[in-house]
């Protein structure tokens, strides 16, 4: 099993960036696939990306293409988003989750293992 913790979550202006960290313990990380997820208030949780094992394969769900970026670094059992360009509707509990199998990381229903989030608030 591996165990997921979010970082880097925080307040920002419109049109500003911030990066959020996955830090793995327990498992062996360079075997997961990593999705990164989003839920608003009063929404259901939303697909942000997901980036494969070995980092070849990288997807983006349409609101955040061009301004999002997911990388990963093995090495220190750690995944990565990039977020630039902020926007109001960003504003999220931003989760990352683990699996096996990469098209599993590309859907909430999937993923067999879950950090507990981490707050983005964009204000303009």
């Amino acid at each position: 099993q591996v165990q997921l913790v979010e970082s880097g979550g925080g307040l920002v202006q419109a049109g500003g960036s911030l990066r959020l960290s996955c830090a793995a313990s327990g498992g062996s990380f360079s075997r997961y696939a990593v999705g990164w997820f989003r839920q608003a208030p009063g929404k259901e949780r939303e697909f942000v990306g997901a980036i494969s094992s070995t980092g070849s394969w990288r997807g983006y769900a349409d609101p955040v293409k061009g301004r999002f970026t997911i990388s990963r670094d093995n090495a220190k059992n750690t995944a990565y988003l990039q977020m630039n360009s902020l926007k109001l509707e960003d504003t999220a509990v931003y989760y990352c989750a683990a699996d096996y199998l990469y098209n599993n990381v590309k859907t909430s229903a999937g993923p067999d293992y879950w950090g507990q989030g981490t707050q983005v608030t964009v204000s303009s």
